[in-house]
């Protein structure tokens, strides 16, 4: 009987420090985790960063529009046509590609 006793001490006295061990564990890794959320990113810039303004606020230039382009990069209304051409006749092949498919 006093073996018995024993037998179960230990067996509780290990289970115990199991226990211990993984709440001690998911203590430390929650502790971790809120200490990494503590941190001030946004204040943490790169070192090539331009400074931030002092006035907060201010707002966006909506109004300044690019200036215009210039048309001679533009493509001419032949190779425009042809192209146009060429995209209708691709979009009529895969819908009779599919019409045939169903």
């Amino acid at each position: 009987m006093l073996a018995l006793r024993v037998l179960a001490f230990q067996v509780l006295a290990r289970v115990n420090r199991q226990w211990r061990r993984l709440a001690l564990g998911a203590l430390l890794t929650a502790s971790f985790a809120l200490a990494g959320c503590s941190s001030q990113i946004a204040d943490l810039t790169p070192a090539d960063a331009q400074p931030r303004p002092r006035e907060a606020g201010t707002y966006l230039p909506v109004h300044d529009v690019p200036p215009a382009r210039d048309e001679a990069g533009a493509i001419s209304p032949e190779q425009r046509a042809k192209i146009e051409a060429e995209l209708m006749a691709a979009r009529d092949r895969q819908a009779t590609a599919a019409k045939d498919a169903k």
